[in-house]
């Protein structure tokens, strides 16, 4: 009995000769013979009905063929043998099944047959071509064991194909390659194949049940066979044939639907049909057609579906990606994402549509600021007033306040967006760096253009840290302080920055407003981490200042202890002796270090006592040095008793009244001016102003407070009015003040103004450029002393490279400074080899 090839018979070992003689060979050719039982068994294997035939017998006389020189004649006439079954047994059914019908719903794609006759005229031609296929490959498969000596005594002798290929080849030539012109039909069996196996796909696409089995049988029979008898691997049907037709078919239904859907559809139903044909695309490959064609049809569907289109889906109107964004669509913005990442591995029309949408909402946030009414305090809450409640009641607030709730709500809308953004980032798009970065230049970009960046982020900053972190744990507090640096990091001018956070840290360590001195410094070093030590240098030496100030009060409480002296009336004093260079000039006093010969302000005899004792002490172990005593930036604690009214025989007023009144030194000299006046003695706004010396801006944001301001009213003035004092006024002392608190703190009018005004902002932004001078100038000093000679592209190079950390230096500013030192006789013109002008450095 035959087995099939490889089968256990070879594995017996060598084959032994025959023992029985061959039939006598008389005038009959011997070679005919044994073609004639070879032809015999052939057709019983063709026709199933090999039980009885022996493999051994069979081998023989095809080995007693070949070793009679007569291998050629047998490999041609096996060739012969196997075109005439085709001719005779195998393309007769096969043409059968080629009907009319069949051929012009394939090839034609003429419409009016139903889809399930479709599919079953396509499904029976394709099982009939199967079945012949299967069984020629079975039978050369015993064949080609029958004839295996042929293959090795002649065949790898002669340079011919194994018999096995070669009548793999006569299936391809004689049944794949046969004409049906005689079906009417100018074409092939194999375009009649490939046209059937695309129709049931697509009818597979279009939602139909088909038998994939048997489809991935038909293309797996393409791929077994080779353009030529040589077998290249490169040259199988599957590749060479059918392929391409598939993939161009492919590229015709994607393309159409595609077009349907910008017509029809949306960016939403976009994705998920896109989504969805891939998927579809890889399952087919691995259960109907092939792996092989997997990448190809991939890039088929991605050119069609995705590339072609983008940018129209990008930018539909409600679906596009500015809605997703806008409407937090996580899952369409994700499905994006991953098919953007299939076809662009640099994301480049994500990235630009993120980054303009980032840009297009942080000027919203500027816009929306410059349209909202900071007159009235806005709501921290989102419930509705209670019914019947008095809205015309709500807080208005002053024009400093108003300017300062719009920088705390523009810091607070763009955290918000980046949090918005930095969510979408790690939940739809993948983490992805590329994006991450353009993100991160898009914010920089509007935050820069917006000209009060540096002063609100420092805003931001003075707000959590005086009451913003109060109640909140350890890591909330870390979660502040980590926005508040993001935003840094997002600032060009961090130098214009460094300014206002100077201003703000002052304020609230000269006033005590810190809501943790523990929080301070960690954002000092966070800063520190983050720009370098040159940045916090005069943070720094600011903390150093309170310090050592605290320090020394306590000396100079025990030094005045330690004298023997009890006085019960006795000022108790808290100094801060500031270093000018660490602390902002404004502190410093409007016009310097001092308040100058002009503008020497006159204590009360009490307080000029209390400075001449501390200027003694403090000159003990600092001979040379120089106290300047700053009126502006100081505070005191004055306890105020007010009489009992006469004819009040009830009430508050029926009876003397005591109150500890925080007001600010300036308050504090006024107020001692009433100690000496007469009852009923009014002290003019020209009286006080000779009297105290206290500069005329400060001294009307000093009265304002004490005599307009209704629960720190505790001077009189004439004209009463809501306005601000001025020049003219008369002031006398509140006999009948009442306030429910004991404690009362005078807001200073001042103070509220923590957000500039536009000629505050005018002046800041001269001195930054001045200062800016000079930071130019000791950069380009530095470079040029380590490296003697540089050419001038060079030098205005490493210039802006040095200066990028603090701000983004101007080229023209940097020439100027350049021809500055020259004059000075810092640097000296000169020229390289090649002739472009060089500085060199004067030592």
């Amino acid at each position: 009995m035959i087995s099939g090839r490889g089968g256990s018979t070879m594995r017996g070992g060598r084959i032994r000769p025959p023992r029985r003689p061959m039939a006598p060979s008389g005038d009959v050719d011997e070679f005919e013979q044994c073609w004639e039982k070879l032809r015999e068994a052939l057709r019983d294997i063709h026709t199933r009905n090999a039980g009885n035939l022996s493999f051994e017998q069979l081998y023989r006389y095809s080995y007693k063929i070949v070793l009679k020189k007569a291998g050629e004649k047998l490999y041609d006439r096996i060739k012969q043998f196997e075109e005439k079954w085709f001719a005779d047994e195998v393309i007769p059914p096969i043409r059968a099944l080629i009907t009319t019908n069949l051929v012009s719903t394939t090839l034609e794609e003429v419409p009016g047959t139903s889809v399930v006759e479709r599919r079953a005229m396509g499904e029976k031609f394709l099982k009939g071509v199967r079945t012949s296929w299967e069984n020629h490959n079975m039978s050369m498969n015993m064949i080609a064991d029958i004839l295996m000596y042929l293959e090795r005594g002649y065949s790898q002798d002669h340079s011919r194909p194994p018999i096995y290929a070669a009548t793999i080849g006569l299936f391809r030539d004689h049944i794949l390659r046969t004409s049906l012109k005689g079906n009417g039909s100018d074409c092939l069996v194999f375009d009649i194949l490939n046209a059937t196996i695309i129709d049931q796909v697509n009818m597979e696409r279009e939602g139909d049940v088909i038998d994939k089995a048997l489809l991935r049988s038909c293309t797996s029979m393409l791929e077994d066979i080779f353009e030529t008898d040589e077998e290249i691997e490169h040259e199988r049907l599957y590749l060479t044939t059918f392929e391409p037709i598939y993939l161009h078919n492919a590229q015709l239904f994607y393309r159409a639907e595609c077009e349907k859907l910008v017509r029809e559809g949306d960016t939403r139903a976009w994705l998920r049909y896109t989504q969805r044909r891939l998927a579809e695309e890889a399952e087919r490959c691995q259960t109907t057609v092939s792996l092989l064609t997997l990448n190809k049809i991939t890039q088929v569907v991605e050119q069609e579906l995705i590339i072609k289109h983008m940018d129209e889906f990008f930018n539909m109107e409600g679906s596009g990606i500015k809605a997703m964004i806008d409407n937090d669509r996580t899952e369409d913005l994700s499905i994006l994402y991953q098919l953007v990442s299939r076809v662009d591995p640099k994301k480049s029309a994500l990235r630009k549509a993120l980054s303009e949408r980032v840009f297009e909402l942080g000027r919203e946030i500027e816009q929306v600021l410059k349209n909202t009414d900071f007159s009235i305090a806005q709501q921290t809450d989102t419930g509705e007033p209670a019914e019947g409640a008095d809205k015309s009641k709500a807080k208005t607030l002053n024009a400093a306040a108003q300017q300062t709730a719009a920088a705390i709500k523009w810091v607070d809308d763009v955290l918000s967006l980046k949090d918005k953004f930095d969510q979408l980032w790690s939940t739809c798009l993948g983490e992805d760096l590329i994006l991450q970065t353009a993100l991160t230049k898009s914010f920089a970009d509007f935050i820069n253009l917006f000209d009060r960046s540096s002063e609100y982020v420092s805003l931001f900053i003075d707000d959590n840290l005086k009451r913003g972190i109060k109640g909140k744990t350890e890591a909330e507090v870390d979660v502040v302080l980590d926005k508040a640096i993001t935003l840094l990091r997002f600032l060009s001018e961090k130098d214009k920055f460094e300014q206002y956070y100077q201003k703000h840290l002052a304020r609230r360590l000269l006033h005590a407003k810190s809501e943790s001195q523990e929080v301070e410094q960690e954002m000092i070093s966070r800063m520190k981490r983050e720009l370098g030590n040159n940045f916090t240098q005069k943070f720094e030496g600011m903390f150093r200042d309170m310090r050592t100030s605290k320090e020394t009060t306590e000396q100079y409480r025990d030094h005045i202890r330690g004298l023997g002296e009890v006085d019960e009336k006795r000022i108790d004093l808290n100094i801060s002796v500031l270093a000018g260079n660490n602390w902002p000039k404004e502190v410093m006093g409007r016009t310097g270090l001092s308040d100058g010969p002009s503008a020497r302000i006159i204590y009360p005899r009490e307080i000029q006592g209390l400075q001449d004792s501390f200027f003694k002490f403090y000159s003990i172990n600092r001979n040379g040095r120089v106290l300047n005593w700053l009126a502006g930036a100081g505070s005191a604690d004055i306890k105020c008793m007010f009489p009992k009214i006469p004819g009040k025989t009830s009430g508050p007023l029926s009876r003397e009244r005591r109150y500890d009144m925080n007001v600010s030194t300036y308050g504090m000299i006024i107020l001692m001016l009433f100690n000496d006046t007469a009852e009923a003695e009014w002290l003019s706004f020209e009286d006080i102003e000779e009297r105290t010396n206290i500069p005329q801006q400060d001294l009307i944001n000093a009265l304002t407070s004490l005599s307009v301001i209704k629960a720190s009213r505790v001077l009189l003035r004439e004209p009463q009015t809501k306005a601000a004092a001025k020049p003219g006024d008369r002031f006398t002392f509140n006999r009948e003040f009442v306030s429910k608190a004991i404690k009362i703190k005078v807001p200073l009018i001042n103070a509220a103004n923590k957000v500039e005004n536009d000629e505050e902002r005018q002046e800041t932004d001269k001195k930054n450029e001045e200062t800016r001078m000079y930071v130019t100038d000791a950069a380009i000093v530095r470079i040029m002393k380590q490296r003697k000679e540089l050419g001038h592209s060079q030098l205005i190079t490493e210039t802006i490279q040095v200066l990028a950390s603090r701000f983004k230096p101007d080229i023209s500013l940097i020439k100027r400074r350049i021809e500055a030192l020259i004059g000075r006789d810092y640097l000296e013109r000169s020229e390289l080899a090649d002739g472009s002008p060089a500085y060199q450095y004067v030592a």
